[in-house]
């Protein structure tokens, strides 16, 4: 029983020895070729996703800080109304006849000036 269970040993055996012979495997890509190839997509995201977003960010911060009194703005709840006060962070805008709220500047979606007029509904 002995010697069957050695002869399956040296079977087995023999199997793997000209796997733990072979030699390593080559070392992966270089440092080099790694940055290559991560380069262009790292531009693909700043000029599709993060410079848009800066821009659009850059331009809406230029609007709110523009925004006087009597201008007609719309709020990103939707509500339009005119600028009745300017302050530092918040405006106070005018909805309806005696109806006025008070709206943080960053709220502020639009701005239109004092002659356009808010477009109807036809």
């Amino acid at each position: 029983m002995q010697n069957k269970f050695a002869a399956v040993f040296a079977i087995f055996a023999g199997f793997s020895l000209p796997a733990l012979a072979q030699a390593a495997p080559a070392a992966g890509p270089g440092v080099l070729t790694q940055v290559m190839f991560f380069l262009p997509l790292i531009l693909i995201f700043y000029f599709l996703l993060i410079r848009p977003q800066q821009q659009r960010a850059k331009k809406h911060k230029l609007m709110v800080e523009n925004v006087k009194r009597g201008d007609t703005v719309i709020t990103s709840g939707g509500l339009i109304g005119k600028v009745t006060k300017v302050g530092d962070t918040e405006v106070t805008v005018e909805l309806a006849e005696n109806v006025r709220v008070r709206v943080i500047k960053a709220m502020v979606v639009e701005v239109r000036g004092k002659s356009e007029p808010v477009a109807a509904n036809d």
